[in-house]
């Protein structure tokens, strides 16, 4: 599974690129917002840092407004992938930038049927809001579940399943287990998918009785 990291915040795209573990970055305007910077500018420096796709939102909600700032975000660099809402008009943008050359990330998805459309448009990744689902007393995993099951029953079908939302090191786990393409990670639950209290009591121990032989390796 591909991870991608949810967030405009450069020095931790930075951080994170550094370990070699992130594929990806995805945005909104909310995430750029915080950051007070120009959104293009922002988004240009994160394509120079990540080679993978960097997931751009439009703001307009019209198709044709849609493919204009779409075209203008995808020029900005190679690897923008450029978001739009899972809405009839958002789906009828996908259909002409995909068919353009452009990736693009439809989100916002809480349905198959949805995920169905947005492949079908020709959609790069579909996004379902895992954590979304569950914040209104569903299981937002049974999702990625019933998308994988559609999916994998067209060859046709090429797009990528983006686990969004997610809220927790179990979230990712799970949806690595549900099949999902790539998991997009705020930084901090990505920092914590490395930690394990049992990790930290052998590493305590070890260093203990290394520290006894009283000898050093260099």
């Amino acid at each position: 599974m591909k991870f991608f990291i949810d967030t405009a915040e450069i020095n931790e795209i930075r951080e994170l690129a550094d370990t070699g573990m992130v594929d990806g970055v995805t945005t909104n305007p909310s995430l750029v917002a915080k950051s007070g910077r120009d959104f293009k500018e922002v988004i240009a420096e994160i394509c120079s840092i990540v080679e993978g796709p960097v997931s751009a939102e439009v703001a307009a909600i019209e198709t044709e407004a849609m493919i204009s700032e779409g075209r203008a975000l995808a020029g900005i660099a190679k690897n923008v992938a450029v978001k739009v809402p899972l809405t009839w008009d958002g789906l009828r943008a996908c259909r002409t930038l995909s068919s353009e050359g452009t990736m693009v990330n439809v989100t916002l998805c809480f349905s198959a049927n949805q995920a169905l459309l947005a492949a079908k448009a020709g959609a790069t990744f579909i996004s379902p809001f895992i954590g979304r689902l569950d914040d209104i007393g569903l299981i937002g995993m049974e999702l990625i579940e019933e998308i994988r099951i559609v999916f994998d029953n067209y060859d046709a079908l090429k797009t990528e399943i983006l686990a969004a939302s997610i809220r927790s090191p179990a979230h990712v786990k799970e949806a690595a287990m549900a099949g999902a393409d790539v998991s997009t990670i705020p930084p901090a639950v990505l920092k914590s998918l490395a930690q394990h209290p049992l990790t930290d009591k052998g590493l305590t121990a070890f260093l203990s009785d290394w520290k006894k032989t009283g000898q050093t390796i260099v």
